[in-house]
């Protein structure tokens, strides 16, 4: 049974129709019916920092106000962090430092901020990193660090390779497509660890890529991604619906146990009644 403990995965630039055809672990636990597969359409600009925001805040830009990657402050939103500490839980990421920008200090530090423990900010922990192409093999053992030594009830993680090879490379490269496959390989390892621990799992991403090595626009490859749930409250399967970005923060808050901001959409994702046993729209 899930203990209200979370790991919310996002992989940017992670297309989804490449996440189909590429992550060969995680559509092993699709086939054999032990996690869920969304699609996603992100907001829009499809742009990192504004999707962090959106992703963390389950609001989109035109209300949280990060509307491209040149605006650096503080966020203005109740996010995730700020909700699962009020709530009395823990919280850690391993990210990229614009995260550390929007929830702890901006602008970002790079010889104070980088290794953040024991803080009073939303995200008490983090190890924060500051170029695109830090390994997505080292976040994730900084991320493992976190969750054996800081056992965080919340724990964001936000590897960059997969953008940075679309950006070098385009969607359209074996660069690209063979990125995808080696975090599939980092996730094969590191998501049956979470489980073991009893943390429920999301593994999402920001936003596409497309054939001109870009993103940002309102196309299919600049907007749609994955969602893959992994939690006795949520049942296994693929969805064909398109569910929109915003779905994501409360969906984290009812794996969590805490309750939504007063921003947040309300919760459409289909979720098991844990006393019956039977599916139920929230």
């Amino acid at each position: 049974m899930s203990n209200n403990r979370l790991v919310l995965i996002v992989i940017d630039a992670l297309r989804f129709d490449t996440a189909c055809s590429h992550m060969g672990f995680m559509h092993h636990l699709v086939e054999n019916k032990k996690i869920a597969r969304f699609e996603v359409r992100s907001e829009l600009p499809a742009l990192s920092r504004p999707l962090y925001e959106t992703i963390l805040t389950g609001t989109p830009p035109h209300v949280h106000g990060i509307t491209g990657n040149q605006v650096v402050r503080l966020s203005k939103q109740t996010s995730l962090f700020h909700l699962a500490k009020s709530s009395g839980k823990s919280t850690a990421a391993a990210a990229y430092y614009w995260v550390s920008e929007l929830y702890n200090r901006a602008p970002f530090q790079r010889g104070e901020d980088r290794i953040q423990l024991d803080q009073e900010h939303p995200i008490e922990n983090g190890i924060f990193y500051f170029e695109d192409h830090y390994p997505d093999s080292h976040l994730f053992a900084d991320a493992l660090w976190l969750l054996k030594e800081k056992e965080p009830d919340f724990l964001y993680i936000h590897p960059m390779n997969v953008d940075d090879d679309g950006h070098k490379f385009t969607a359209d490269s074996v660069e690209y497509r063979n990125r995808v496959m080696a975090v599939d390989a980092i996730l094969a390892q590191f998501l049956p660890i979470c489980q073991e621990r009893g943390y429920d799992i999301i593994v999402t991403a920001d936003h596409g890529m497309t054939a001109d090595g870009n993103h940002g626009g309102n196309t299919v490859a600049d907007r749609h991604v994955p969602l893959y749930i992994f939690s006795e409250k949520v049942k296994p399967g693929i969805y064909k619906e398109v569910v929109s970005q915003l779905q994501i923060a409360p969906l984290a808050c009812h794996l969590l146990g805490i309750v939504v901001s007063k921003d947040m959409v309300p919760f459409l994702i289909p979720v098991k009644n844990e006393i019956k046993g039977k599916d139920l729209v929230l």
